[in-house]
């Protein structure tokens, strides 16, 4: 395996920080844009890796840094706009920069997170998703394209919220409880990616979808992290009528727990046809049995902080 300079976009988020210690671990120099590399200081510490303050949105910022890069990979993405940060600007404007900027500086290679079912139903996530596809894709430069399926592990976006909301209340009113999807596990998508920038030969120009070995529907997810919590709250599927109403409610509340445009998203089914997994040489993950471990170490995290928190006050 050939050592690269990889240039990372989105990296500080939830696959980042599984992504670039596997990265490291292959010997890549990397550097990775940020907003504010002060809040991501922990990562500086891993061999070979650096991060820069950074505005991606700016052209000249990107030339700067892709100059002289092997590799980018761009894991830049949002479940929901807030302020300016709108899908079209994170997904669609940010790619095609991107690619602009690669093409410019000589970059060939570019790793793209996308999700599956890029491209299809009625959200904008998705749209948007799809557009930015389309703009890799007939791009000049050697690209992967990754399309997992909803991402699980320590801390995510999944088992996180929904355990929160399950200890907050006696009932969990749940929108579009019978969406299906294929969970997978973020160790899993960062592996695959990491053979992929390791070995072009099987990953030029293809794109990857990537799922779990389980198919669920949201209520049997939801079922399981109560159940692995030793929880008892009871979940009341939503018809679609109240469930969108749900979703407008929450929308407008701090950090849109749920939004109109994430319900709009659940009406398309986020399973696959063809696991890219089975491709890479990839055992996927199952959730359901993950689950206990996931919990464990997310109370394990949890201590860990604490612990951090009393030691420096204690000072």
């Amino acid at each position: 395996m050939t050592t690269q300079r990889i240039v990372m976009l989105g990296a500080t988020g939830f696959v980042g920080s599984y992504l670039v210690p596997r990265l490291a671990a292959d010997g890549h120099h990397i550097t990775l844009l940020s907003r504010n590399r002060e809040l991501h200081r922990d990562m500086a510490v891993l061999p070979n890796v650096v991060i820069r303050s950074a505005d991606v949105y700016d052209d000249g910022v990107l030339w700067r840094y892709c100059d002289g890069a092997d590799t980018v990979i761009n894991l830049i993405g949002i479940l929901n706009h807030v302020g300016r940060h709108t899908f079209q600007r994170a997904h669609v404007e940010m790619t095609r920069r991107l690619v602009d900027a690669c093409h410019a500086t000589g970059v060939q290679r570019l790793h793209q997170m996308s999700s599956l079912k890029a491209g299809q139903g009625e959200s904008q996530y998705l749209k948007t998703r799809g557009e930015a596809e389309t703009l890799v894709q007939r791009s000049p430069l050697n690209w992967t394209i990754y399309q997992p399926s909803v991402i699980f592990g320590v801390d995510d976006g999944l088992i996180t919220r929904f355990l929160g909301l399950l200890r907050k209340m006696p009932a969990f009113p749940l929108a579009r409880a019978n969406s299906r999807m294929a969970p997978t596990f973020v160790g899993d998508v960062a592996e695959a990616i990491a053979r992929c920038v390791a070995d072009d030969s099987r990953s030029s120009r293809r794109s990857f979808e990537l799922y779990g070995p389980e198919v669920l529907t949201l209520g049997e997810i939801v079922a399981a992290i109560r159940d692995a919590a030793g929880l008892h709250t009871r979940i009341v599927p939503l018809p679609d009528s109240l469930g969108r109403l749900q979703a407008r409610f929450a929308g407008m509340l701090p950090g849109k727990p749920f939004s109109l445009d994430n319900f709009l998203s659940l009406g398309t089914d986020s399973v696959g046809v063809s696991n890219g997994y089975a491709a890479l040489g990839i055992a996927p993950q199952p959730f359901t049995p993950s689950l206990p471990y996931i919990l464990h170490g997310a109370r394990q995290r949890r201590l860990d902080m604490a612990r951090q928190t009393f030691r420096h006050r204690g000072r």
